[in-house]
């Protein structure tokens, strides 16, 4: 049985596809586009998840959505109903948009799919799933787990901002919802937004932010903004956001509480907004571990899956893991809206068709690594790089290891571009912009003259899986780059006191460890573990570089500049790679050097995407 799932209409549009349960194909409509967040319908990624499974639309048993639209709908009258006559000048924008795009998404998405099949039907295969049971799917089904309790945070779905699943077997029952207006991941963005980052992109960067600062506003933002209770049940009170009405996240009471109106876009960030980052970020966590160590105690479960934008924020995921309450976690590594394009399908599956679970095998997990995108072989890569008119050299396996190796020995930066792309918003070597994790410079390096992003945002270290708690403060795999452990304490370099008493950025180029470029100014870093099962050519780069070295750690980030989607082709990468100061570009067993290429093919990337 062949079921293809998709998200669309909001943010983060995706496709994927399944076979008789197992995950085939799955991939995010920006990379096709160059869009970041596109949000339309995800024709590309359909029709690259059809390619990818040798199929057409005529062999698809049934389409899922990730949401209901009309449960959606309801919310937004009945939120305007309530806040009425506030949010006026809101409503009128909203509706004209619900009714002509949004509301009647059957008849819209028949449309869609007849350029791929006009005879499908559609009457008796297009499915809808709500968006938390998605969301949770997501997380539950391709986990290691026969049971588990599954909990999903984000801003909001049709109205569950935070859901509770208990998953056994091929049954997924959602058993708890808490409900918008009252949202953790609503309350996140809205100092995303004050702090002069874009909502639904700079929660990442309020994440990075908050080391630097101190958590001077916790008490402000309990005694005012959100009521905790012992569970973990929360509400807000609505008097300081302007979210449900207005055309912002916060009001003039909320600026009113924090001294003053949201920082500008872009503006430089100073004592106030890190230590509001590090105050939202303490607040969460305590949040998120009030809710699990509630659930651990309820039903006694050891196994929690994590999904929903809220469970990116891998800082918090350390915590939980680190508190014991569950003995084991697992979090979908596309645990935004692109993921629910995957647990819509997974749902339709073993819910909906009441199909049985696959047995994993020797796998660790059923995501394959997350490596679920397009791929080139190397006569095709070879092709495209000479229309683009790239100058490269062909080497055996063995020898591209080793050159790429000492290349990062060499203190370059280098694009790794190898194998399917990453299904998620992390680059786990498939896609990924390396560099030597020792040097003092390399995170400055990335992120002023490849990234072309801010100085302050840390890089993830990549280690052998099987050398991770010789580094780490972590036993076990991390594969996905979704929990934050700390340097392991005899890799540290303790600061002077004069050190310690820097403030903010000016101790971001103190050498804390060993690994510098990866370690944060808290000496945390958010590790990925590389495994040979499921990423062989990475963990054999991650050997040579030990071999050379004695460390088997290289720094991480995704293959792109500030603004722009993940590269996804050869020609993407190439034009990536000849758009800022990257050093080398490794893709399949191609090598590429900065200084042999034609000065004319160099781009100017730096302003090229609009700023996220």
């Amino acid at each position: 049985m062949r079921i293809l799932g998709i998200s669309a209409f909001y943010h983060d549009s995706a496709a994927a596809l399944i076979d008789d349960g197992d995950i085939i194909a799955a991939a995010q409509e920006e990379r096709f586009t160059r869009a970041k967040h596109d949000e339309r319908f995800p024709e590309n990624a359909i029709s690259y998840c059809l390619e990818a499974s040798e199929i057409d639309m005529s062999e698809i048993d049934f389409v899922a959505f990730y949401d209901k639209p009309f449960l959606k709908f309801e919310r937004l009258l009945e939120t305007y109903v309530s806040f009425a006559p506030k949010g006026f000048q809101s409503f009128r924008m909203a509706i004209p948009i619900w009714l002509r795009e949004k509301l009647f998404q059957k008849d819209l998405l028949r449309k869609e799919f007849k350029k791929f099949d006009p005879d499908f039907d559609w009457q008796n295969k297009l499915l809808f799933a709500e968006h938390h049971q998605s969301h949770a799917a997501s997380a539950f089904y391709p986990s290691p787990f026969e049971e588990a309790v599954v909990l999903t945070m984000d801003g909001v779905g049709e109205w569950a901002t935070t859901s509770v699943a208990i998953g056994s077997g091929n049954n997924l029952n959602v058993t708890k919802e808490l409900h918008f207006p009252h949202s953790l991941g609503l309350l996140y963005s809205a100092f995303t937004y004050y702090t002069g980052f874009k909502v639904n992109s700079g929660e990442y960067k309020v994440m990075g932010l908050a080391p630097y600062g101190e958590p001077k506003y916790v008490q402000t933002i309990l005694d005012n903004l959100i009521d905790i209770k012992e569970d973990g049940s929360f509400r807000l009170d609505q008097s300081y956001f302007d979210y449900c009405t207005g055309l912002r996240m916060t009001n003039a009471k909320f600026d009113d509480l924090f001294g003053g109106p949201p920082t500008k876009s872009e503006a430089w960030l100073g004592e106030k907004e890190m230590d509001l980052a590090a105050s939202i970020q303490a607040v969460t966590e305590e949040v998120v571990l009030r809710l699990t160590r509630a659930l651990a105690k309820e039903t006694g479960a050891k196994n929690l899956c994590l999904a929903g934008g809220v469970a990116l924020n891998c800082v918090a995921n350390g915590k939980v893991l680190r508190d014991g309450a569950f003995e084991n976690i697992w979090i979908q590594p596309a645990a935004g809206d692109a993921g629910g394009a995957l647990g819509a399908a997974l749902c339709a599956y073993h819910h909906f068709q009441d199909q049985p679970r696959q047995s994993l095998g020797d796998q660790a997990d059923h995501m394959k690594g997350a490596f679920l995108g397009p791929e080139f072989t190397d006569d095709d890569i070879q092709t495209r790089l000479t229309a683009a008119g790239a100058k490269f050299e062909t080497f055996d396996e063995a020898t591209v290891i080793e050159k790429t190796a000492q290349a990062l020995v060499d203190n370059k930066a280098i694009g790794w571009f190898q194998g399917r792309m990453e299904f998620g918003p992390r680059a786990l070597g498939g896609r990924s912009i390396l560099g030597d994790p020792r040097s003092p410079e390399m995170q400055k390096t990335l992120n002023l003259k490849i990234k072309y992003r801010e100085s302050f945002r840390p890089f993830a270290p990549s280690v052998r899986l099987e050398d991770v708690s010789d580094w780490f403060e972590l036993d076990g795999a991390s594969p996905y780059m979704l929990l934050v452990a700390d340097v392991a304490k005899n890799r540290q370099k303790k600061m002077t006191e004069e050190q310690s008493a820097l403030f903010g950025i000016e101790r971001l180029n103190i050498v804390r460890s060993e690994i510098p470029a990866v370690t944060h100014v808290d000496y945390s870093a958010r590790v990925q573990t590389v495994s040979e099962d499921t990423n062989p050519k990475y963990h054999a780069l991650l050997t040579k570089f030990n071999e050379l070295t004695g460390c088997p750690v290289v720094a991480n980030t995704s293959f792109n500049v500030r603004g722009e989607p993940i590269v996804c082709t050869p020609e993407d990468a190439f034009r990536c790679f000849m758009g800022c100061e990257m050093e080398v570009l490794t893709i399949g067993n191609q090598i590429l050097y900065k200084e042999d290429q034609d000065p004319a093919l160099k781009i100017d990337y730096k302003d090229a995407f609009e700023l996220d």
